[in-house]
């Protein structure tokens, strides 16, 4: 049931963050042409600094719905089963939780910002900017909620989502070679 809804964000994550590294290159790529030509554009600094953020922030949630963020498996596979679980359910409690706490701080930074715009593009509102925060955070925690019960199935085999992972990467290379 919660697959094709995960399988929609993650294709919506990915090309969202495809596009904007490639408007970040085409940004950086025209602003050093500029200076080559002995011109500088005044808004590069800020545009790029802000497209940046949105990648991490947009970058780190479909980290999250891959689980490809930073964890731990091998300290918690390690432990015996119904302590493993526990400290599943504290971690994703600790994790959902700080991402609540920073999508209502950046709701709150957004009041603060209202009425302020960029100081090269006067025109664009700093909370749009901005707004990538709270929305961020929203999409980490959903993120998160919706990788939760493969994860979960997982830890709960003892199989870790990174090993398994590198053990496919092996095989593929150790396929490659004897083909060779």
């Amino acid at each position: 049931m919660l697959a094709p809804l995960r399988n929609l964000l993650e294709s919506v994550l990915e090309w969202v963050v495809i596009f904007l590294m490639v408007i970040l290159t085409i940004i950086v790529i025209v602003a050093v042409m500029f200076r080559i030509a002995g011109d500088s554009l005044s808004w590069y600094d800020e545009v790029a600094a802000i497209c940046l953020s949105w990648v991490t922030y947009y970058g780190a949630a479909l980290a999250a719905l891959k689980r490809r963020h930073i964890g731990f498996d091998s300290v918690l596979l390690a432990l015996p089963l119904y302590p493993r679980m526990t400290a599943l359910i504290i971690a994703e409690i600790f994790v959902i939780g700080f991402f609540a706490i920073m999508a209502w701080a950046g709701l709150e930074v957004l009041q603060v910002l209202q009425g302020d715009y960029l100081v090269s593009l006067t025109w664009v509102p700093i909370q749009v900017t901005q707004s990538v925060i709270p929305i961020g955070a929203v999409l980490f925690i959903i993120c998160e909620l919706l990788s939760l019960p493969e994860y979960w199935r997982m830890t709960a085999q003892g199989k870790s989502l990174e090993h398994a992972e590198i053990e496919e990467e092996v095989e593929s290379e150790l396929k490659k070679a004897g083909a060779t």
